[in-house]
């Protein structure tokens, strides 16, 4: 985590040079501690109870400088857990709205990507929350491993410092279990020999 921030580019009897360092230090410092705010859509509550042991001491995401946070005023990630449901509609997109630029979204679970086992119900929107409101990065599964939300959440960080972009993440990405994973390169390795 860079702990710095380089200020040698801009010329501070320029005007407007103030302004500039205040918002260069204001976003140094929101992307290097970005506070996350959880709202539950509509969920069965297994994402939810996954996504509180990333803050106890065994995955601790505090050192990452996430931390929750209760106001969506004051926070700069939007965790979303559960299928939309209509009754909540409304209330995802009120507080997506209050929240200040730059914010991010992370969809957590299958049930936010797109719908998961309540899909074509009567009363959730079809298709996740992405069709709600704009995600940034989405953490597959049933409920997510703390270690794939902790994934989730560095990548959403590294969005935000611009090191990696927002297009490779934001739609679902398949990624292989250690036992398919072992039985390609078994595979692989078979037809490279013969």
């Amino acid at each position: 985590m860079n702990k710095t921030i380089d200020l040698s580019d801009i010329d501070p009897n320029a005007k407007g040079s103030e302004k500039t360092i205040e918002n260069r230090i204001r976003n140094w410092a929101r992307i290097n501690s970005p506070w996350a705010i959880h709202y539950n859509s509509g969920s069965c509550n297994g994402c939810d109870i996954e996504l509180l042991t990333l803050i106890t001491p065994r995955y601790d995401v505090e050192r990452f400088g996430v931390k929750l946070q209760g106001s969506p005023r004051h926070a700069d990630i939007l965790i979303v857990t559960g299928s939309v449901t209509l009754q909540s509609k409304d209330r995802l997109i009120r507080i997506y709205n209050q929240m200040p630029e730059p914010k991010f979204v992370l969809g957590l679970g299958s049930c936010a990507i797109s719908g998961g086992v309540f899909q074509n119900c009567y009363s959730v929107v079809q298709g996740g929350v992405s069709n709600v409101i704009p995600v940034d990065v989405f953490v597959p599964g049933c409920p997510p491993r703390p270690e794939a939300m902790i994934n989730g959440l560095i990548i959403l960080l590294d969005i935000a410092r611009g090191k990696r972009q927002e297009s490779d993440y934001s739609q679902p990405m398949i990624i292989p279990s250690p036992e398919q994973d072992s039985a390609q390169t078994a595979d692989k390795k078979e037809s490279e020999a013969e």
